[in-house]
């Protein structure tokens, strides 16, 4: 497939080299498997399980009228199957160019790559398809990638956070993107199949946000697959299943473990939700936290975010844990830590933000009082039982875009957000300068692996070197006129480092 000329706004200019020979340590984690979860299917909405297992990031609810036809319906109904793309309205890449050009500004560190290394052009000759949230700060990041040199291919890893005029913007300027917001599971998987399998195109990367397009291509089209460089992920849920298949022995591919770097952990997962949390509900609910009861399943870096915002604002804190370490930072925070089912009957509010599944159940559910607001924060749409609540004895009610009210039989009602699934990404938005963080730090895992001689790695999960954490965190501070304070050689050989890092231990947990 001959090589396609970045989009012009992905063109900045600049001089020096990025290219880095970054030494990684075999690092190989065990994590139980989890077993598939069967829902079932009703003509109106389903339970959106992926054909892989139970993480699917497809879904099958449509803000869209049941008799208008999806983008992919009118791509072939107008015999439009020539064009290289499948959006909602291409007439609106002009409103998504806009909110790419507000989302740079925001986004200091990418811009800087793009000035550092695109005379040397790091990912020449690369192929990159990719699965993540499709939003004006991806399009930042697929654009920058262009810009470096690669050619790329793009769907959605969630449907309810595809920002139309966005798809429609990287669309306009020749960028191959399958994405609409509100796809069924069948178009979701579709979406994917048209990234993957391109006449001329062999895909040699893999820039994934959940597992589902590596999966995809690991039981689809095994032969593609064996072909890739490299895989990177940056979400839990998505790092969950790099191991099981290494623990297995199936991987046979390198990948990197975004998820678990610093720079990911500490900034996106945190400060993001910290932000983040608040907009989703006030956007759906219209609701005041002030002196709400709320319970929140999970106190890693996601619940510490949220649960820090919602007492800003006066909410009474749960916590559940299962952590005995991050129970005991819960208890130092302020937090009440509890068992669910203790408080079940008088919270307003429950958020999920384990990244497991089942967390919150049907029989707990029942036993919740009228009007309680139910969410999740997680990637995946496991960790509340929605499952359960496709029942008959259930009604569904679409309130507004991303709000339904279930409600049982004696009357009661309980308020579920975008059906269970990720919250912020779906009712709201994430902060740009935040995903600005977790943008370069797959930017830079990309040319990683792609540049890396043979051998370098081998068929297993890699975690990122905090020399490269440090990096990334470098590139951001000048947006604030930060000025680090330099080492001395008496003072470095004190602490037994080099003076220009990397400052911390691989044991240090910030």
């Amino acid at each position: 497939m001959a090589e396609k000329e970045a989009p012009a706004s992905a063109q900045a200019q600049g001089d020096g080299k990025l290219r880095k020979q970054i030494q990684f340590a075999d690092q190989q984690f065990e994590f139980q498997r989890r077993p598939t979860i069967k829902g079932h299917r009703s003509l109106s909405r389903s339970i959106s399980q992926s054909s892989t297992d139970s993480y699917s990031s497809a879904a099958s609810y449509s803000d869209s009228s049941e008799d208008e036809m999806t983008p992919r319906e009118k791509r072939c109904e107008e015999a439009r199957v020539h064009e290289d793309f499948c959006v909602k309205n291409i007439e609106q890449s002009g409103f998504g160019r806009r909110e790419v050009e507000i989302a740079q500004q925001e986004m200091p560190a990418l811009m800087a790559l793009r000035k550092r290394a695109q005379g040397d052009k790091p990912l020449a000759g690369a192929t990159i398809v990719g699965c993540t949230h499709i939003t004006a700060q991806s399009a930042v990041l697929i654009e920058t990638l262009i810009a470096l040199g690669a050619q790329c291919r793009w769907a959605a890893c969630n449907i309810f956070s595809t920002q139309n005029e966005v798809a429609a913007a990287l669309a306009a300027v020749g960028i191959p993107v399958f994405a609409w917001k509100g796809e069924s599971e069948d178009d979701f998987w579709w979406c994917i199949d048209r990234c993957v399998c391109a006449e001329g195109w062999q895909p040699n990367m893999i820039l994934d946000d959940g597992g589902d397009l590596t999966h995809w291509m690991y039981r689809k089209h095994s032969e593609v697959f064996r072909k890739v460089k490299g895989i990177v992920e940056e979400s839990v849920t998505g790092v969950h299943r790099l191991y099981q298949l290494s623990k297995a022995g199936k991987l046979c591919v390198p990948a990197m473990n975004v998820n678990d770097s610093v720079t990911k952990q500490k900034f996106d997962n945190l400060y993001s939700c910290r932000e983040s949390i608040l907009d989703g509900l006030k956007r759906t609910t219209d609701i005041m936290f002030g002196g709400k009861q709320v319970v929140v399943c999970g106190y890693g870096e996601v619940g510490k975010g949220c649960c820090a915002a919602l007492k800003g604002l006066g909410a009474v804190i749960c916590v559940t844990e299962v952590d005995p370490i991050c129970a005991l930072q819960a208890c130092m925070d302020g937090c009440r830590v509890v068992k669910l089912n203790e408080v079940i009957r008088q919270v307003d509010i429950i958020i999920s933000c384990t990244g497991n599944k089942n967390v919150v159940t049907r029989e707990q559910l029942d036993r919740v009082k009228n009007g309680v607001i139910i969410c999740n924060m997680g990637h995946s749409n496991t960790e509340i039982a929605v499952a359960s609540l496709r029942a008959p004895d259930l009604t569904w009610e679409r309130v507004r875009s991303q709000v339904d009210h279930v409600i049982w039989p004696d009357g009661k009602r309980v308020l579920l957000l975008a059906e269970g699934r990720l919250l912020n990404l779906s009712c709201s938005s994430v902060p740009s300068f935040v995903l600005s963080i977790t943008a370069t730090t797959q930017a830079l895992a990309l040319i990683e692996l792609y540049n890396a001689p043979e051998g370098r790695y081998k068929q297993d999960v890699y975690l990122l070197p905090k020399k490269m954490d440090e990096y990334v965190a470098s590139l951001h501070l000048p947006s604030f006129d930060a000025h680090l304070t330099e080492l001395t050689e008496e003072q470095a050989k004190y602490l037994g480092i080099n003076k220009n890092g990397p400052f911390k231990p691989n044991y240090y947990r910030y």
